[in-house]
């Protein structure tokens, strides 16, 4: 009865852990975005740049990178960065976007940001959150956590039956 009782805590312990999955995910998605918007800003005014001098973001780059001063190859190899981040990071959003519910955790994972995912996890409100979604995170968590806490406790209550059992035949002998 003991472990019946805690195998149903804990299985509604890592329900509520496994409904999270789906609300840091959209936290995730919105911070994404963010990411997203500052560095079209950062990339527009890059090529705006590059447009006022007549030549192309490509060209304006290998012209800051073949410079002698240190700071413009820096600034160089810095917005070669940030675009190259943004393609990653507009793909991943995008991806977010237009997959269903059930697989935008998997997008997430699959072009995962650590300086987002770390930002995210640094400013995470759990919440339980009732979509479709999060109700099935939850549930399987709860079936993951119910069934771990029996098998944990499997060779527990074996050993204790083999015990109840001996005493039972010790007393009738």
């Amino acid at each position: 009865m003991f472990t019946r009782r805690l195998a149903l805590a804990i299985g509604l312990l890592f329900a509520l852990v496994g409904a999270q999955g789906p609300e840091f995910s959209q936290q995730y998605r919105q911070r994404l975005g963010g990411a997203l918007n500052e560095l079209n800003r950062i990339v527009a005014g890059f090529n705006a740049d590059a447009a006022r001098q007549s030549i192309t973001p490509v060209e304006a780059i290998a012209r800051l990178e073949g410079n002698p001063d240190p700071l413009a190859q820096a600034r160089g190899e810095a917005i070669e960065t940030d675009i190259a981040r943004e393609s990653r990071l507009e793909r991943a959003y995008d991806d977010m976007l237009t997959t269903g519910t059930m697989k935008r955790l998997f997008a997430m994972t699959v072009d995962f940001d650590p300086a987002i995912a770390s930002q995210t996890l640094q400013n995470f409100e759990p919440a339980v959150p009732i979509t479709p979604e999060a109700l099935l995170f939850a549930g399987m968590a709860l079936i993951f956590g119910w069934a771990a806490t029996h098998l944990c406790a499997w060779p527990i209550r074996r050993q204790w039956r083999e015990r109840q059992a001996r005493r039972r035949s010790e007393r009738m002998a």
